[in-house]
């Protein structure tokens, strides 16, 4: 069991690793192909965009309940990795960089969801959250990884990203195997399922939730090296240290919560801290404890996203739990295209140093759900 997590939670790591791999290098990319940062923002925007596409197709056909989901995953790293490696071996401009991302966006919905299946497949209900919040910090060190090479040539980093992914596709097809706690297949087809779940109350409290939490995470991430640099703040290495690193640390601290206290306690106080942060970072902005404050904020807005995908595996139809978080993740991902280009908008008008009040609104609205999960 332990080895089977630690390979999944590996294949994150290292599948995961093309998902910013172009946001590590805009600032190159900006002035070498002479794009504004309205053009930049559709580097992310557009993974996002075919994340969203690629999870709404694999929801309809029930991909992740009807597919071994080791091959599914080995498949998806592996078309990640190949999309990554010819943008970064053969594109000069944002007319071919925009699709390649968006198929990359689009197979990396084959590896997040269904590394959650595999790793609920391994944990029974006490101990899932734990295992989940593994599973969530293996993603956030996989997505900051490609910054530790951010002052690489821009192609070299692109390139370094897609040999790391491919070692993942690698690992799934050669260790991962789905496990017991979970049933593994469907022979009935259910494009219908997605519907269904948000009738119920708890399914649809728990997703409200985390489409919360969504609205905060992924737009922080893409712009908190440029809020960085309006406050002239190292980049790179802080990115990753209090991002990666601490967010690593804050999932697992999520996942034991979660765990010990109940899923909604461990939610709602990350949603707190994470919401505060948004709040208070005008006051950071500019300070000696920025990077100590961006450290607590990238600990709290991560760890409550293993506490959800536990609590929906768990209420949701056993039957279609991989339909269930592809379903989950397709709508949070789409949230997420709409605050990430709100973010910069908004910096526009009043500075960098305001822009993340813009997020607030989203872990106020995941915790008065998850605050409801419990009536």
């Amino acid at each position: 069991m332990l080895i089977q997590r630690a390979a999944i939670a590996g294949v994150q790591v290292l599948g995961l690793a093309v998902w910013f791999s172009m946001s590590a290098v805009v600032p190159s990319l900006r002035t070498e192909w002479g794009i504004s940062a309205g053009a930049a923002v559709w580097l992310t925007a557009s993974v996002q965009l075919g994340f969203v596409t690629g999870a709404v197709g694999a929801t309809v056909l029930n991909l992740a309940d009807r597919v071994r989901p080791h091959l599914l995953l080995a498949i998806s790293a592996a078309t990640g990795a190949t999309l990554t490696l010819v943008l970064g071996l053969t594109v000069d401009g944002l007319a071919a960089a925009i699709p390649l991302r968006f198929l990359t966006g689009v197979a990396l919905a084959g590896v997040y969801p269904v590394g959650m299946k595999l790793m609920a497949s391994w944990s029974e209900p006490k101990d899932r959250g734990k295992a989940l919040g593994v599973l969530i910090g293996a993603l956030t060190l996989g997505s900051a990884l490609p910054h530790v090479f951010g002052q690489l040539p821009w192609r070299e980093v692109l390139v370094a990203a897609a040999a790391i992914a491919f070692l993942g596709a690698i690992t799934a097809l050669t260790l991962v195997r789905p496990g017991p706690f979970l049933t593994a297949t469907t022979a009935q087809l259910n494009p219908r399922y997605a519907v269904q779940m948000f009738r119920e109350r708890k399914p649809r409290l728990v997703n409200l939730g985390y489409f919360g939490h969504m609205w905060e995470l992924y737009a922080l991430w893409t712009w908190l090296p440029t809020f960085l640099i309006s406050a002239q703040k190292p980049v790179g290495l802080t990115v990753f240290l209090t991002m990666g690193v601490a967010g690593a640390v804050g999932c697992l601290v999520g996942g034991w919560a979660a765990d010990r206290f109940g899923r909604a306690p461990a939610a709602v106080g990350a949603l707190t801290v994470s919401g505060l942060c948004c709040l208070l970072s005008p006051l950071a902005w500019g300070t000696p404890l920025l990077i100590a404050f961006c450290a607590v904020w990238g600990a709290a807005v991560i760890a409550d996203s293993g506490v959800f995908s536990a609590s929906l595996s768990e209420v949701a139809d056993p039957r279609y739990v991989g339909t269930a978080l592809t379903a989950l993740t397709a709508v949070g991902f789409g949230l997420t295209v709409v605050s990430i280009q709100l973010v910069p908008l908004l910096a526009e008008l009043v500075t960098w140093r305001y822009a993340f009040l813009l997020l607030v609104p989203g872990p106020v609205i995941g915790a008065l759900a998850m605050l409801r999960t419990r009536s």
